[in-house]
């Protein structure tokens, strides 16, 4: 690895892609929960398949489906192709995108092309993205710089403690970060977003977040993939602490801890959703809107006709979701609410 801070980071980069690519990143015993809760089924629904709405509303942006591409990647020269084929199926498919730390482009000028999406993607909702730990109020006139650069209609600010904890010098100083987010959302001009990265935001960080001017939370469960467990590999090329690997809040809990504590709040549930019926549950629940990253990670390798197949797929499912519970749009939907199994 070069000593050259941009080139390591870029080379760090490229290894979180290829063990997402290779090895077994996912939670192995902790689950979404959400198989404990039942979408109710509606055996005389008065909806007519061919015309339910998945459209909805996510950070003042029209949404032809309550889906966003989830924050994967940026800064190496795969990470390009990859973000490039994402938004090109979220531009044909009207979803929403964010794109992976853009840490990498601000400390290093050239990282910056593989975050250049616009071309392909003039349409969809963009949200930038940046770490919580790195977020610092004198970098608020760079960081919207960035954003400027790239397009973005948001910002999301990732906080991810467990996994920079594992990371290879990670920055684990979280101190006065609250305060900072808070300085940086009344500040920037955009929309701000607070996302995990899959470990979860539950009640107690919530009830944190109840004077912060942020726009949404994504509350980013335990459950799908494990950045914990992902740090490892890259750092040990192996899972030296599995139990560490294994802890977080699981999604359907997070999404009810924050929905409980903030209310109004407009929610992402992501983590660990893998099916339109994960995402039907969870918009029963209270989110907004849902979020996938990884498993639509090697298609995005591969085409953008794979990610738009993928996606095709999970879309089918989800309206038939609507329309066999009777609901006729996501915000019927999202009325109906959720059966939990005992």
């Amino acid at each position: 690895m070069t000593s050259d801070p941009g080139s390591a980071l870029q080379h760090r980069k490229r290894r979180h892609i290829d063990v997402c690519l290779t090895e077994a990143v996912d939670y192995q015993t902790v689950t979404t929960g959400l198989e404990r809760f039942r979408l109710p089924y509606n055996a005389l629904t008065q909806t007519d398949l061919d015309s339910v709405d998945l459209s909805t509303e996510f950070l003042g942006c029209r949404l032809r489906a309550p889906v966003l591409i989830g924050a994967m990647t940026g800064g190496a020269a795969l990470s390009g192709i990859i973000n490039r084929n994402l938004a090109a199926a979220a531009q044909q498919l009207g979803i929403g995108m964010m794109l992976g730390s853009q840490r990498v482009m601000i400390d290093d000028a050239d990282a910056a092309a593989s975050f250049d999406v616009r071309g392909v993607a003039p349409d969809v909702l963009l949200i930038g993205n940046i770490g919580l730990a790195q977020l610092q109020t004198s970098m608020t006139p760079g960081l919207a710089a960035a954003l400027d650069r790239v397009g973005a209609n948001g910002l999301a600010v990732h906080t991810n403690p467990l996994q920079e904890a594992m990371q290879h010098n990670g920055d684990t100083d979280f101190s006065g970060s609250i305060a900072r987010l808070c300085d940086v959302a009344g500040e920037i001009g955009y929309p701000v977003m607070l996302k995990e990265v899959g470990h979860g935001i539950g009640a107690a960080a919530a009830a944190q977040l109840v004077d912060c001017p942020v726009a949404a939370v994504d509350v980013a469960g335990a459950g799908g993939t494990s950045w914990a467990r992902i740090e490892q590999f890259v750092r040990y090329g192996e899972v030296r602490y599995p139990a560490l690997a294994e802890w977080g809040i699981p999604t359907a809990e997070a999404l009810t801890g924050v929905r409980r504590l903030l209310p109004d709040m407009p929610l992402v549930a992501s983590g660990g959703i893998r099916t339109g019926m994960d995402a039907a549950k969870a918009l029963a629940m209270g989110a907004q809107v849902v979020a996938i990253a990884r498993p639509l990670l090697a298609p995005a390798v591969e085409s953008v006709d794979a990610v738009v197949d993928w996606l095709q797929r999970f879309l089918e499912e989800l309206l038939v979701c609507l329309h066999g519970s009777g609901a006729s749009d996501v915000a019927a939907l999202r009325g109906l609410g959720v059966t939990e199994l005992t």
